[in-house]
């Protein structure tokens, strides 16, 4: 307005200036914005840092390279997979480093008709197991019945918590391989009727 006033442009030139203002407010806005979001995400959310294991979109992924703009992540087969960080700030990330001691569910069924002293007897081999293996278990643990399954079986689930997190790629696959191999061969030991693990 003062240019106007002052002489010093016409509004010609005025009108210039403002569509030129206007083209280049259009062609940079997005750009500005996702910047923004993406400095926000790295900085402020700050959800992982280089090294840490994550799932995201149910994919477990390490993280390689943060960038401002991307970040890098590599699948377990070495593959590389890019993300911008405007779209990682709108997922659901979860990240096995910062998260505490996981917890895991080996579930199975059991014949309906089994005695109550069977599974008393499942249960004292299922303590006896985790005391024995305190670098891998914590003490607490519970089995419960989930539900009745065809009227005629009950499904049963171990609930345990690991004394580890995931963020070693090998460990959940062991531990779980490995709680479920002894979880086997524990019912397998109980003998009929009890039913295969499911």
């Amino acid at each position: 307005m003062w240019l106007l006033l002052m002489e010093i442009a016409t509004t010609k030139v005025l009108l210039f200036l403002s569509s030129q203002l206007v083209l280049v407010a259009f062609m940079f806005g997005n750009t500005c914005k996702t910047i923004f979001e993406a400095i926000v995400f790295v900085f402020v959310m700050h959800p992982f840092d280089v090294g840490d294991r994550c799932v995201v979109d149910g994919v477990p992924l390490l993280v390689e390279e943060m960038n401002i703009l991307n970040t890098v992540f590599l699948k377990l087969n070495n593959e590389k997979v890019y993300y911008p960080n405007s779209v990682l700030s709108t997922k659901p990330i979860s990240n096995y480093y910062r998260s505490s001691d996981m917890g895991d569910t080996v579930e199975f069924s059991i014949d309906f008709m089994t005695p109550v002293e069977k599974i008393g007897h499942l249960k004292d081999k299922i303590n006896k197991y985790i005391e024995k293996n305190p670098l891998h278990w914590h003490p607490n643990h519970s089995v419960v019945v989930v539900e009745i399954e065809n009227v005629n079986k009950l499904k049963m689930a171990l609930y345990v918590n690991h004394t580890i997190t995931f963020q070693d790629s090998s460990w959940p696959i062991c531990i779980e391989l490995e709680c479920s191999s002894k979880m086997i061969y524990t019912l397998h030991l109980l003998k009929p009727p009890l039913v295969n693990p499911a």
